[in-house]
């Protein structure tokens, strides 16, 4: 599953006319519709403001609108460069103001494609995989070891607390879970205790 790494925009002029992509991250259909409706207000002296947003675990729900260009000229091209990149959970709107030189079918589905394709280059893209959030309970006289092995090994702690014993909350790749358990045992000779305690997910940069 993948999303933008970020919310923000890009702009580009194609014959004079502004392009003006912006993108943010949604947890759902409300949210996507309210971010739309929000661009639309922010720039409601634009000549359209089209829009094409993708979320759900799988990317299953879609939708676009060309905002008055000419049919399938904006929104589709918009939501197809959505899909080609796997996105989900990422609304886009693209702002235009009209500078006088008409593009034509052909060139307004190049110039919203492209808009769209900056702009996810622009903010990044991230992978989102899933993982088990893990607390790890050790005595204090184990502690300065295991936490020194963590942090060399990785994955970093989230949270560490000290009381009767320490707890270090860390979160494992869930295909991981068996060989962080395993290589927690070795380092503290079998004293360290686990508890799952949620899951989620990591966001690793996608560099191609």
């Amino acid at each position: 599953m993948r999303m933008i790494a970020v919310s923000g925009s890009h702009e580009l002029e194609i014959r004079r006319s502004r392009f003006l992509c912006t993108l943010a991250r949604v947890a759902d259909e409300h949210e996507a519709a309210a971010f739309v409706n929000e661009q639309k207000r922010a720039h409601r002296d634009a000549t359209h403001n089209c829009s094409a947003y993708v979320v759900g675990e799988f990317g299953e729900l879609t939708k676009s609108s060309d905002d008055g260009e000419p049919a399938g000229t904006a929104g589709i091209p918009m939501l197809e460069v959505l899909v080609r990149r796997g996105l989900t959970g990422t609304a886009a709107v693209v702002t235009r103001y009209f500078g006088g030189v008409k593009l034509g079918a052909g060139g307004l589905v190049r110039a919203y494609s492209q808009s769209v394709s900056e702009a996810v280059d622009a903010v990044g893209v991230v992978e989102l995989r899933p993982v088990v959030h893990v607390e790890v309970t050790v005595d204090h006289a184990l502690a300065g070891r295991f936490l020194g092995d963590l942090h060399a090994r990785g994955p970093h702690p989230a949270d560490v607390r000290y009381g009767d014993a320490v707890h270090a909350e860390v979160s494992v790749p869930a295909d991981g879970l068996e060989e962080f358990t395993a290589w927690a045992a070795e380092v503290t000779a079998g004293q360290a205790r686990l508890r799952t305690v949620g899951t989620g997910h990591s966001e690793v940069p996608v560099t191609s």
